[in-house]
């Protein structure tokens, strides 16, 4: 799969001029690609890209949903909580004027990565629970998930880092569900639940 293919193909589909897109792809590559990026990097993409070829089917509005994907994490700076909000003004910023595409729907859906909320609209809980899927690979996977966090993190100190985490993780522990899609909740939710009580109990 090759994922520069499906950028462009999604944005001949959607409306933008053929000879803007290659620097387009430049762009979200170098932004994908810091030095900064250990786990908000192109794998990521890949890994989403995947899971939504996997569901193409239940999603409603399949070229609102890719296009969030591509430009979800597009600014990302561990050191800053506006990341979402960020990404998604840059996301609508580059769209042509008469992009075949619901605006509202690609913004409410990379904003809704920041809290990982139950929404009303499905598609988008699809999109968080794509975005959440590492949550619930095999241990090693998912060790190897978290200490790329680590490092985008690495100006923190453990004394300010482990407790923040600890304490981000305990959110996903405390609400209902992890996942917002039944399917996904029927699949991962209780492994994503086992990882993060052994990272938690790691951290403290």
């Amino acid at each position: 799969m090759m994922v520069k293919e499906i950028y462009t193909d999604l944005l001949l589909n959607i409306g933008f001029d053929e000879n803007k897109i290659q620097q387009k792809w430049l762009d979200l590559e170098k932004a994908y690609t810091k030095k900064s990026r250990h786990y908000h990097n192109l794998t990521h993409l890949e890994d989403m890209i995947v899971s939504f070829e996997t569901y193409r089917d239940q999603i409603q509005n399949p070229n609102e949903i890719m296009f969030a994907i591509f430009y979800h994490d597009y600014i990302y700076k561990s050191s800053k909580k506006d990341n979402e909000i960020k990404s998604a003004e840059f996301a609508l910023s580059i769209l042509p004027e008469n992009a075949r595409l619901d605006k509202q729907l690609v913004f409410d859906t990379i904003c809704a990565t920041q809290l990982h909320q139950h929404h009303e609209i499905e598609d988008i809980n699809w999109l968080i629970d794509f975005d959440l899927k590492i949550l619930a690979r095999d241990w090693n996977e998912y060790q190897m998930y978290f200490e790329q966090i680590r490092k985008e993190y690495r100006i923190y100190p453990d004394f300010l880092y482990k407790p923040g985490r600890a304490k981000a993780l305990q959110h996903f522990l405390e609400n209902e569900f992890i996942f917002q899609t039944e399917e996904f909740r029927k699949l991962y939710e209780e492994k994503a639940r086992k990882n993060i009580e052994k990272e938690i109990s790691l951290l403290t």
